[in-house]
């Protein structure tokens, strides 16, 4: 089965609904939040070729989605 990551940030609307659509499609994946972890926030860093937009979706190491139906959240590179 793929491995799917789900790079995203709690105060993000867009990362709530891309989490709410997964989970409705009963779809298994890892969630992390780049705000409050680096390591994290890091490896998004490395995969994202648009800076730093959340949600961004992981399938297998490369990025298959970035934001939630056209829209997204910038979060802070700190």
């Amino acid at each position: 089965m793929p491995s799917l990551e789900l790079y995203g940030s709690a105060g993000c609307p867009y990362t709530r609904e891309m989490r709410e659509w997964l989970e409705w499609k009963g779809s298994s994946f890892q969630e992390y939040d780049v705000d409050a972890d680096t390591d994290a926030r890091e490896r998004m860093r490395l995969l994202a070729q648009v800076p730093y937009t959340v949600p961004l979706l992981v399938q297998d190491g490369k990025v298959i989605q970035v934001g939630w139906q056209g829209r997204g959240c910038v979060v802070n590179a700190k």
